[in-house]
């Protein structure tokens, strides 16, 4: 029986995919958290360069 349950536990792929999700949301969360730093230093140039146009008060 504990020969039997072993076997098919190595046969078994079921948590290959969770392992193949968990990376796949890992990459995607590193991409978002990239884009996002990108997005952000872009903008408060813009901003910077705006405030600058304007004159001391």
């Amino acid at each position: 029986m504990v020969q039997r349950l072993i076997s098919k536990f190595r046969r078994s792929d079921s948590g290959a995919s969770a392992v193949e999700y968990t990376l796949l949301i890992g990459l995607l969360a590193l991409a978002v958290v990239g884009g996002i730093a990108a997005i952000g230093d872009t903008t408060s140039g813009h901003f910077n360069s705006v405030n600058e146009g304007f004159p001391d008060a």
